[in-house]
């Protein structure tokens, strides 16, 4: 955890919604300058701010709605830090909840330099992070749909398909196998949307990986030569780590992408692991899924997975190939070395 501790003469809290701000202002002393509620706009915010613009600073808890407050202060020169909003639920619980009792407390984690941070993610590079995360939205409700055609063909007892859907060719004929009509037009309603979800998905990756070219075609590359991290998976870790430079050290990296558990312990006793949820679930999800496919057509790294599992079990081996590899990564970005596979396998 990450504590803004800079001192300001102005200390803006702001508890943020989708038409509207419960805006606190403080000065060092702690004495309350302004607290009250405002319409949710540029015009509204700076009118509120105007009289307390030398040394402010402002500071939101990171919810959905943060983006324009962000890019209005970087506009405007005005200092901005964002609240990690697990962290700031920890610290600022209490009996009582509403608007105006979480405005004071944000100001007053600022001015007491307890207010956690969350990395403010550049706006060049956010609307591209955001499309690929919709786009992922998109593939699952895609596998939805395929999943559904095999499942319906196990509900009636049929014949295995035997191919695989992924492909359109694949598809002709298998609504015919069913001959229940309102069934068939279910699976007919499956196919068209999987043929709809190819044609669009099929062109935000196209602009996604423009986008990525143009913004560091080395770290694709390099993230390219991990076996298993593909044209997509490397555009998802490119755009959720942002730069490697954030992290100081590859601890850092890996509790942020979920790939280690947390001890929580008192007077030197265990109590199990917390933490679970915070970090990134993206980075969590790509090197997962770089673990599976990094074992594929891999004799070596099967054989090497077969003795960890030994030791351990199928599911926890496979939870410390995906750190491996989130530490390989790490590494790779850090000191712009492509990947070498007999050493990750020897270490």
């Amino acid at each position: 955890m990450k504590f803004y501790t800079q001192t300001h003469r102005h200390y803006c809290g702001i508890d943020l919604h989708a038409r509207s701000l419960y805006v606190c202002i403080l000065d060092r002393d702690g004495t309350i300058l302004t607290h009250k509620n405002i319409n949710a706009g540029p015009d509204a915010l700076l009118a509120i701010i105007a009289p307390y613009r030398d040394d402010l600073i402002i500071g939101v808890e990171c919810m959905f709605t943060w983006y324009w407050v962000a890019d209005l202060c970087r506009q405007e020169n005005i200092a901005f830090i964002l609240g990690h909003a697990l962290y700031m639920r920890a610290i600022h619980g209490g009996k009582a909840k509403n608007d105006k009792i979480d405005s004071l407390k944000i100001a007053t984690l600022m001015r007491g330099g307890m207010f956690p941070e969350a990395y403010l993610y550049p706006r060049e590079m956010r609307g591209t992070r955001d499309l690929m995360r919709r786009r992922m939205h998109m593939m699952r409700k895609r596998a939805e749909l395929l999943a559904h055609i095999h499942n319906t063909t196990s509900q009636y007892n049929l014949p295995e398909i035997g191919k695989n859907l992924r492909y359109a060719f694949n598809r002709d004929g298998i609504a015919e196998r069913f001959t229940d009509s309102s069934v068939r037009k279910s699976i007919e309603l499956d196919i068209n949307l999987i043929g709809f979800y190819d044609n669009q998905l099929s062109k935000v990756e196209w602009h996604i990986l423009h986008h990525a070219k143009s913004y560091d075609p080395h770290a694709l590359m390099l993230l390219r030569t991990v076996p298993g991290i593909g044209e997509i998976l490397s555009l998802v870790i490119l755009y959720e780590i942002h730069t490697i430079e954030r992290f100081p050290t590859v601890q850092d990296f890996a509790s942020y992408c979920r790939l280690i558990k947390c001890k929580r312990e008192s007077a030197g006793k265990t109590y199990g692991t917390g933490g679970a949820k915070i970090g990134n679930a993206y980075l969590k999800w790509a090197f997962s899924e770089a673990a599976v496919l990094f074992l594929r057509k891999n004799p070596p790294a099967q054989a090497w997975l077969e003795q960890l599992a030994n030791k351990h079990n199928k599911a926890r081996a496979l939870t410390i190939l995906a750190h491996k590899l989130g530490r390989a990564v790490y590494f790779m970005l850090k000191r712009k070395q492509v990947f070498d596979a007999q050493r990750f396998l020897n270490s």
